[in-house]
Formats: C-alpha cells, sequence, structure tokens
C-alpha cells in the first residue's frame, strides 16, 4: 500500500509564497508519476502541476510561471512550491501517485492540505 501525506498549506496574504510537500511511504522512482492537484469549493478537481519518472513537467496554464514541482528523492517527497499566489488559489490540494502495472492504472491519494490566500 501507498502513503501519502501532504504538509505545507495554510494562509497566506496574496502575492505570497508557500512550499508545499508530499512525503510517500516508499521510493518515489517507483512511481511512473506524480502530481499536485486541487480543489476548490463547488468546483472540480483539477489538475495543478505533474512530473513523470523522468523528470518532464507539466502545469495548469493557470499556475504557469508562478508554481514549480520538484522533487527529493533520498528523501521520498514532491514539492510545490507556490509563488505569487493569488485568491483563485484558495482550494484544498491533493498530492497523487500513480502507478502503471501491465496496462492498469493504480493512482494514491494524500489527505490534502488546505491553501486559503486572502486578498
Amino acid at each position: 500500500q501507498v502513503q501519502l501525506v501532504e504538509s505545507g498549506g495554510g494562509l497566506v496574504q496574496a502575492g505570497g509564497s508557500l512550499r508545499l510537500s508530499c512525503a510517500a511511504s516508499r521510493n518515489i522512482f517507483s512511481f511512473n508519476a506524480m502530481g499536485w492537484y486541487r480543489q476548490a469549493p463547488g468546483k472540480q478537481r483539477e489538475s495543478v502541476a505533474t512530473m513523470a519518472s523522468g523528470g518532464r513537467t507539466n502545469y495548469t496554464d493557470s499556475v504557469k510561471g508562478r508554481f514549480t514541482i520538484s522533487r527529493d528523492n533520498a528523501k521520498n517527497t514532491v514539492y510545490l512550491q507556490m509563488n505569487s499566489l493569488k485568491p483563485e488559489d484558495t482550494a484544498v490540494y491533493y498530492c497523487k501517485a500513480t502507478i502503471v502495472v501491465v496496462g492498469w492504472t493504480n493512482d494514491y491519494w494524500g489527505q490534502g492540505t488546505q491553501v486559503t490566500v486572502s486578498s
């Protein structure tokens, strides 16, 4: 079983920064991809930033140039550095790890961490 534990959320003023962490219970190289997703009240969960095992990254347009996904292999941790935060970034942020085995896609989610950006 895979466990993902997020941390680093909180309350910040617009223009501020936060760094989210996602600690995995196993070697993150065992995942085909990891990523950060968010869900605001009344909205669907959306992808924010993803990183494939080879290091390729992808960002949703609204965070490009402001957010950066990275990883520390030795700590089995993925990070999301969030700069120039806006009120519309307010959401619960979730970490996801994906393992593909013989054509089956298995997704594992963390419990989420709240990010609130005040105007």
